[in-house]
């Protein structure tokens, strides 16, 4: 019985995506020691049909946490910012889970490698959205000469999921927390607590990024063990990165040139490229060079 299980969700709209996820896995000899499970969220009967014959298990997600249907609206998609904090409920007879994003691919096992040893001791293994190639994390409006406003999304999203302000000014300047991929144990106490901080999230908020700020409220406000992981295990800055044409794989920005671990196409920014797979992005290669290529996987 595999212990270890990397787990996505999808609708059709993101089926593409997720085959490319999936494939990115099981293209590494070590996948084979690993499940992969899925939750559908409104792919069609035949993508579900052909997801199974690659895949361990398929269930169908749920708004594990009632939602008004006014905020759900036609976005069935929406219950993964719902159903990943229950994902034990759905996949009960694993050990560790990983939660890879569909617009995420693996490029190289050492990171799924070190979210899985993150967890480890009932730990959260995540990655946050501040590096040194990412550059500005914080926003400031400048008024009378040396005083401004500081804006964050932490303090945003905690003012707008109706947290107080005592809360909301804890998690202001600490390093976002990118909710896109982590990995916990079953019996890790942040299950519960995110599922408390989430709950109160959906009460006064978007659904959107209502996962986001609960987990963030949940390490910083909490005080729940966390093992934060380097940016290349969960790389969202798609423009600043380079190309190693010796190695034949995209790497950081900076020296010293890490293999990214996993591409994470999130973001507005990435549209262009989640939408349409021959996109050519223009990419920087370690000699100085400008090259054009595709940064959706392809086998």
């Amino acid at each position: 019985m595999k212990k270890n299980v990397i787990i996505s969700l999808a609708d059709s709209n993101y089926f593409e995506l997720l085959n490319e996820l999936i494939d990115s896995i099981k293209r590494f000899e070590e996948s084979k020691n690993t499940a992969i499970c899925i939750l559908n969220a409104g792919l069609k009967k035949n993508e579900v049909e052909s997801l199974s014959n690659k895949v361990d298990e398929i269930k169908d997600a749920n708004w594990d946490i009632k939602v008004p249907n006014h905020k759900i609206g036609q976005k069935e998609w929406l219950k993964s910012q719902v159903s990943r904090a229950f994902i034990p409920n759905y996949f009960p007879d694993y050990e560790k889970y990983l939660w890879i994003d569909a617009d995420a691919w693996v490029n190289s096992w050492e990171a799924v490698d070190l979210y899985f040893k993150g967890c480890d001791n009932k730990k959260l293994a995540i990655a946050t959205s501040a590096d040194r190639s990412y550059g500005r994390v914080l926003r400031a409006e400048w008024f009378f000469k040396s005083f401004a406003t500081i804006k964050s999304q932490n303090y945003k999203h905690a003012k707008s999921s109706g947290f107080s302000e005592k809360i909301a000014r804890q998690v202001a300047l600490m390093p976002h927390l990118n909710i896109g991929v982590f990995s916990l144990e079953k019996n890790a106490p942040h299950w519960e607590v995110w599922q408390k901080n989430l709950k109160q999230a959906l009460s006064k908020g978007k659904i959107w990024g209502s996962e986001q700020i609960a987990m963030n409220i949940t390490i910083y406000v909490d005080k729940l063990s966390v093992e934060i992981l380097p940016a290349y295990c969960n790389w969202t800055l798609i423009n600043k990165l380079k190309y190693d044409q010796i190695k034949n794989t995209l790497v950081e920005y900076y020296l010293p040139h890490h293999k990214i671990g996993i591409v994470h196409l999130a973001g507005k920014n990435n549209d262009h490229i989640r939408y349409n797979k021959e996109y050519l992005s223009e990419i920087e290669t370690l000699d100085g060079k400008n090259i054009k290529k595709k940064l959706r996987f392809n086998n």
